[in-house]
């Protein structure tokens, strides 16, 4: 395992513009506001050679009596249980405060070595927030502004000085990427955490409790994930203030960087526009998809509190089934799973998916066997001809995979029509499966 260091402090004292700082890209959302950051943000830096898993956290707050605050204290609680090093983040333009003695205990309970760290250290008070943050307790302080990046080679170099030892594996790209999207309350991180067997990320019935794109690296058997728990996407007209847009953003780039979305929907709602509008993004860009109706509980009981019978659950199943198939018909090739996060069930169904379809849009077909089933589909069903011009069709092959992409030599390409192109993409299906993945069916001319 790579070492870990944990960035904590109060609310609003620069912990995510530190964050963003060392790992020399913006990964945590900054805003000028207290309690942006809720879950425990994490991303992998070197610095000298040596490399370590950075963690950032919630605000630390004395007296969290509120739900949302007890979970934030919670998931900080974790980072610092898994931390090889913390750094205690205070601002130096408000000097010590209350809250930052309270962190401060919380350090040294931990038994955790520890690096106190002044922020915001561009103004000119600077000199007295370093003098009273020496009454933490925790020895000499860095003086730093992630701002503007002054001081943070210091601190870097004191980071490493107290890193146990590590060697670097060569670079691993085998990690399936799986990102959870879907609207916002439908369960997505009650489904990582079921996934995870942990509580990873917050969980609250409050919409947008997610808002930073959450990275979880997992090894499942020996299957390889990297799971992104996403903020929850609303149409644009309904998305309003800057911190929210940030949220939708990074869940798009999530969705770029995947090589599998999970689209959750929720079971008791069925398909909205907006899943529509999800499905259709993640089509565009070409990355693998499973639809996860997920609170299937909900569905399953009837008004009167009574469970459904096997049969009337099937029934009700099916129902789900079509009712995808009938909306998202455009991504037919996306099996569908139920679960209900709350007690786990269908988390293996999904997991198993989820490999399955990465496993098919990384899938590459050898070219005779392509070759067979293009000529076979050909001669079963012949195109129709255009103006007395019929398309014939020299050879195939396949240009690229994640997601496969075929090319046809062909003597006129513009004679291929989209009903014959789905033709094609069927035939493709029933020979070599694909299911999961989206296919790509380009013509050339054969010079």
């Amino acid at each position: 395992m790579k070492p870990v260091v944990a960035i904590i402090g109060r609310p609003n004292v620069g912990k995510s513009a530190l964050f963003n700082r060392l790992v020399q890209k913006r990964v945590a959302i900054v805003e000028d506001i207290p309690g942006v950051t809720r879950d425990r943000i994490t991303s992998d830096t070197e610095w000298q050679g040596k490399w370590f898993t950075l963690v950032d956290t919630g605000g630390l707050v004395a007296d969290a009596r509120d739900p949302m605050g007890a979970q934030i204290r919670r998931q900080v609680e974790l980072a610092l249980a898994e931390a090889d090093v913390t750094l205690l983040v205070v601002d130096a333009r408000d000097g010590v405060a209350p809250a930052d003695r309270d962190a401060a205990e919380v350090v040294r309970r931990s038994g955790r070595p520890a690096i106190l760290v002044v922020n915001k250290g561009e103004g000119a008070g600077a000199g007295a927030a370093e003098a009273d943050a020496y009454s933490l307790g925790l020895g000499e302080p860095v003086v730093v502004s992630a701002i503007h990046g002054t001081g943070t080679g210091d601190l870097l170099d004191r980071i490493a000085t107290l890193l146990p030892q590590y060697e670097a594996p060569g670079e691993d790209d085998s990690r399936v990427k799986v990102a959870i999207v879907g609207r916002p309350n439908v369960g997505k991180s009650s489904l990582l955490n079921a996934i995870l067997g942990e509580e990873r990320v917050i969980v609250s019935s409050e919409p947008g409790t997610t808002r930073d794109a959450v990275d979880v690296a997992r090894d499942i058997g020996d299957r390889k994930f990297l799971f992104i728990d996403t903020a929850g996407m609303r149409r644009r007209s309904k998305v309003g203030e800057s911190l929210e847009k940030y949220s939708v953003s990074r869940a798009l780039r999530a969705v770029d960087r995947a090589d599998v979305a999970v689209l959750v929907i929720a079971a008791d709602q069925g398909v909205t526009d907006q899943d529509k509008k999800i499905a259709g993004y993640v089509q565009d860009k070409g990355k693998a998809l499973v639809l996860c109706f997920n609170k299937f509980d909900l569905v399953s009981i009837d008004e009167a509190g009574r469970r459904s019978r096997p049969g009337e659950l099937e029934e009700r199943r099916e129902a789900l089934v079509e009712l995808a198939r009938w909306h998202l018909g455009f991504v037919s090739h996306a099996p569908v799973v139920f679960t209900t996060a709350t007690d786990g069930q269908g988390v293996t169904t999904l997991i198993d998916g989820t490999w399955e379809a990465a496993v098919q849009h990384a899938r590459r077909v050898p070219t005779p066997e392509l070759n067979r089933v293009i000529h076979e589909a050909f001669l079963l069903s012949p195109p129709p001809s255009e103006k007395g011009k019929e398309l014939k069709v020299y050879y195939a092959t396949q240009v690229a995979a994640r997601p496969p992409v075929f090319v046809l030599f062909v003597n006129e390409p513009g004679i291929v029509k989209v009903p014959y192109v789905r033709y094609l993409e069927g035939r493709l299906r029933q020979s070599f499966g694909f299911e999961g993945t989206p296919l790509v069916i380009r013509f050339r001319r054969r010079e």
